[in-house]
This record gives structure tokens, C-alpha cells and sequence, in this order.
């Protein structure tokens, strides 16, 4: 199992969140500020089985854009030792 930890601009949280959600990720939503600027970010949590990791982050990859050729998120992928869910 993985943690996916991604850091997105506000402006893609909901668009982000609905893809995931629609192709049955769940996904926990952390308001974040960081950078430079101090621009609002969201940090989204998805854990999901080895095998998912790779369709998580191309959505991922669709839904965050890019403008003027920067680069809009930040992605972690962590190894999840011990999973429990009450």
C-alpha cells in the first residue's frame, strides 16, 4: 500500500478531488499554504494499493496544469508499513 501526498494550487483542489473521486479514490482534503508567495494550496491525501499508484498520478497529471511553463504540484508517494480503517 502507498500514501500519496500531493500539494496543488486551491484553484485545482475541486476538480482534482471529483476526478479521483469518480474513479473510487478516496481522498482526504488539508488546507495548505506555502511557497514564495504564500499562495493558498491544498494538500490531498489518497492511499491506494501498489497497483494504483501510476492511474492516481496520471490523473493527477490531468488535472493540475501548467502555466507559463511552471510546474503546479508537488507529489510524495510513501510506503505505507501498516494500513487500519475503523
Amino acid at each position: 500500500m502507498k500514501l500519496i501526498i500531493t500539494i496543488i494550487p486551491d484553484s485545482a483542489t475541486d476538480s482534482v478531488s471529483l476526478a479521483l473521486t469518480s474513479q473510487k479514490f478516496r481522498v482526504t482534503q488539508i488546507a495548505s499554504t506555502g511557497g514564495f508567495l504564500r499562495k493558498g494550496n491544498s494538500t490531498l491525501l489518497i492511499g491506494v494499493d501498489d497497483e494504483q499508484v501510476e492511474e492516481a498520478l496520471s490523473i493527477l497529471r490531468e488535472n493540475v496544469k501548467k502555466t507559463n511553463d511552471a510546474q503546479k504540484g508537488v507529489v510524495f508517494v510513501i510506503k505505507v508499513d501498516k494500513f487500519i480503517h475503523f
